[in-house]
C-alpha cells in the first residue's frame, strides 16, 4: 500500500505536471534568463517577486506628502486616528484601494511614499475619496 501511495504522490506533483512545466519554464527564462536570478539570495528574490508582506503603518504615516493639506489638519488626524484602528487585512485593503497592490514592492516600505490630497471639490461631503493608483495619490475631500 505503501508504493502505491507514494507513487501516485510523484505522478500528481511531479510526472502530471513535468511537461506543462518544463512549458512553463522555458518561455519564462527566454523573457528572465537565469543568469539574472542569481545574483539574488533566495529571501530578495522573493521580495523582488512578491513584494513586502509585513509593514510599519507608522512608518508609512511618517513618509506621506499632504497636498493642499497639512499634517495637523483635522481631516488628516481624524483619518490617520480611524486608519491606525482598522486590523490588519482592511489597512492591507487599503493599500491595495491606493496601489493597486496589498504588498509593497521592490526598495521596502522606507522607500515607499504616497500622498494625500485634497481634491478641491464644490462640496466635499458628495465626493467619496479616490485614488490614482499609478501615481499613489489618495484624494481624501474634507
Amino acid at each position: 500500500r505503501k508504493e502505491y501511495v507514494d507513487l501516485y504522490v510523484n505522478y500528481i506533483f511531479n510526472k502530471s505536471v513535468q511537461k506543462p512545466f518544463e512549458d512553463f519554464m522555458r518561455g519564462f527564462l527566454r523573457g528572465c534568463p537565469a543568469r539574472y536570478w542569481k545574483i539574488f539570495f533566495p529571501e530578495e528574490l522573493q521580495v523582488c517577486l512578491q513584494g513586502h508582506t509585513r509593514f510599519d503603518w507608522h512608518l508609512l504615516e511618517k513618509n506621506v506628502v499632504y497636498k493642499q493639506y497639512k499634517k495637523l489638519d483635522q481631516t488628516i488626524r481624524n483619518f490617520w486616528t480611524v486608519f491606525h484602528k482598522l486590523p490588519e487585512e482592511k489597512k492591507k485593503m487599503f493599500l491595495a484601494f491606493l496601489s493597486g497592490s496589498d504588498r509593497i514592492t521592490g526598495y521596502g516600505q522606507g522607500c515607499f511614499r504616497f500622498c494625500i490630497a485634497d481634491p478641491q471639490v464644490e462640496n466635499p461631503d458628495e465626493v467619496c475619496p479616490y485614488a490614482r493608483t499609478c501615481y499613489f495619490i489618495l484624494y481624501l475631500p474634507r
